[in-house]
């Protein structure tokens, strides 16, 4: 540990950093979202076992999780030291089904880019299983990871000055649904007839996809190369034009 009280290690997950953020708070960096995961669900399970000291807030990102509500950091920052983190397993916990229709404006640009047909997209979309990394953006905005990595694809050149609720989207490693309509620059692929579920105050916990939560997208209707489904118009759709399919900033910069 250096006279900051960051604490350095490796071991099987490789090179991560623990340093304290504030006086009661400790910020875990790690070097992928592979790893991020794997640690994430570790700091879960020992605090259900009963072996994680006092932490108030757990809250994930996409290369770090911090420790809130932490008695001593420095303290923390150490025992984490000794840790062994094995990976994720990819088929623990019960799988959230999200119903999607295929009918997003970007079908046929992620098709170009992927080299297959529109009528494709969904095939291969929902043929994975994806995992909640984390959350953020708008309430109930998850981003999800488990698309391989020559399916990923760039955010647009221009957002979307409007995304409808219940739109699925992609921009590089993720996927993602929108809880809520909002500016938005990722590749609209569908539509999730009924976004409510993502977010309900009413309920604990109000997001539907939580961090760790795996994920299935289930197609409903099929998908047809305007953005139309065979069983009818998707709701609330949007066909707001922005920029072509270009590279553009991170995904982690927003949605």
């Amino acid at each position: 540990m250096t006279g900051d009280g960051t604490a350095h290690t490796g071991g099987r997950t490789g090179v991560r950093t623990a340093r304290p953020a504030g006086r009661r708070a400790l910020l875990v960096e790690l070097p992928d979202a592979e790893r991020t995961a794997a640690f994430h669900a570790e700091v879960l399970r020992r605090r259900a076992a009963g072996g994680l000291p006092p932490v108030e807030e757990i809250v994930p990102g996409a290369r770090t999780v911090l420790l809130d509500g932490v008695p001593d950091p420095e303290a923390l920052a150490r025992r984490i030291a000794g840790w062994e983190v094995p990976p994720v397993a990819d088929d623990t916990g019960d799988a959230v089904e999200i119903p999607v229709r295929y009918d997003g404006p970007d079908l046929a640009d992620v098709a170009a880019l992927w080299g297959v047909g529109p009528e494709e997209v969904g095939a291969l979309h929902g043929s994975h299983t994806y995992r909640v990394a984390f959350c953020g953006f708008a309430p109930g905005f998850g981003y999800l990871t488990g698309l391989p990595p020559h399916l990923h694809v760039p955010r647009r050149s221009t957002p979307r000055t409007r995304v409808p609720a219940g739109a699925v989207a992609l921009a590089g490693p993720y996927s993602a649904v929108y809880p809520r309509a909002t500016p938005g620059g990722w590749q609209l692929i569908g539509t999730m007839p009924d976004p409510r579920p993502l977010w309900d105050p009413a309920r604990e916990p109000a997001a539907l996809l939580t961090p760790g939560t795996r994920v299935r997208f289930v197609t409903v209707g099929g998908t047809t190369a305007a953005g139309t489904t065979t069983g009818g118009a998707a709701a609330g759709a949007d066909t707001t034009t922005g920029g072509s399919a270009a590279a553009g900033a991170g995904p982690e910069a927003g949605a």
